[in-house]
């Protein structure tokens, strides 16, 4: 969760991806953490949008604590998400059988099965060396650097891949005038929430395709009562738009874990992000900043 948090998206993806790849959770724990642990990164929340978007720092941290507060909820809410599920260990060429975790409908298999396990592992004491190095080698620090920049100029290529992929959509959407219709389609239900001015539902439908775009497109919208633009970029940023949520599902896609508790867990999350919002800017008259 902290690595998702201080990376951004879409690091919690990855990193629970390869906590399945390695066996170490269930197919179920997984798609709990994927709920919650993939988040927009405090750069980018209060560097990006709150200093560069609002020119103002304290709008970029009421974003973030939202953001975080929304984050938490998440997680204890999907705590319940198939709880009483068994699941099999996930079979991964990377895993040994022994470091493969066994789930069991019955707690008598389950204290059978981690005796059995216990007996082929070698309890014998790892031996001690007194001061000495002469064992140490450091041959395998080259390739674990090259693996790691490897793994991490791909997740760069394949950020700026889809953003760029969906900028392009979305100019061509708008250019087609679909955003404009869709946009009229949702203005009722703006209304009743007492957003008469349409850029705002532009900027929320370009906001649920590609996140920064819209985010951009709703801080500049010139309105008396800026909390309506801060609400509204909260959800977006707690969504995260259609434009992350396929780069997260070309991640999980080479293992079993599925994308529905994702899109509902990011669906929460924007809800609770906005809600939290709405709730500082209401009773914390330091985050009102309405005209």
């Amino acid at each position: 969760m902290l690595m998702g948090i201080i990376s951004g998206y879409p690091i919690g993806a990855k990193i629970v991806t390869n906590f399945r790849e390695n066996g170490m959770c269930s197919k179920e724990e997984c798609e709990r953490l994927l709920a919650f642990t993939n988040n927009s990164g405090p750069l980018f929340i209060i560097g990006t949008v709150g200093i560069s978007m609002f020119y103002n720092s304290l709008i970029g941290v009421l974003l973030f604590i939202t953001h975080l507060l929304a984050c938490l909820t998440v997680g204890f809410i999907f705590r319940f998400w198939k709880r009483e599920k068994v699941d099999l260990a996930y079979k991964s060429p990377k895993v040994r059988p022994l470091q493969r975790r066994i789930y069991s409908t019955s707690i008598q298999e389950q204290d059978r099965l981690s005796m059995y396990n216990n007996r082929n592992i070698d309890s014998r004491p790892a031996p001690t060396y007194k001061n000495d190095y002469s064992n140490v080698s450091f041959s395998n620090l080259g390739e674990v650097l090259s693996k790691a920049i490897s793994s991490a100029t791909s997740t760069i290529l394949m950020i700026g891949g889809f953003v760029v992929l969906f900028s392009v959509i979305l100019s061509i959407l708008e250019n087609s005038n679909f955003i404009s219709a869709l946009s009229s389609a949702l203005e009722p239900i703006f209304n009743m929430f007492g957003i008469t001015n349409n850029s705002f539902v532009s900027g929320f439908v370009s906001g649920i395709i590609e996140l920064t775009n819209g985010v951009q497109k709703i801080t500049a919208i010139p309105c008396r009562e800026i909390s309506t633009n801060i609400i509204l970029s909260a959800l977006l940023l707690g969504f995260g738009g259609i434009s992350i949520l396929l780069q997260v599902f070309s991640i999980t896609s080479k293992t079993d874990i599925s994308i529905k508790p994702y899109i509902i867990g990011k669906i929460l999350h924007g809800i609770l992000a906005a809600f939290y919002t709405y709730i500082f800017i209401s009773y914390f008259p330091i985050f009102n900043l309405n005209i």
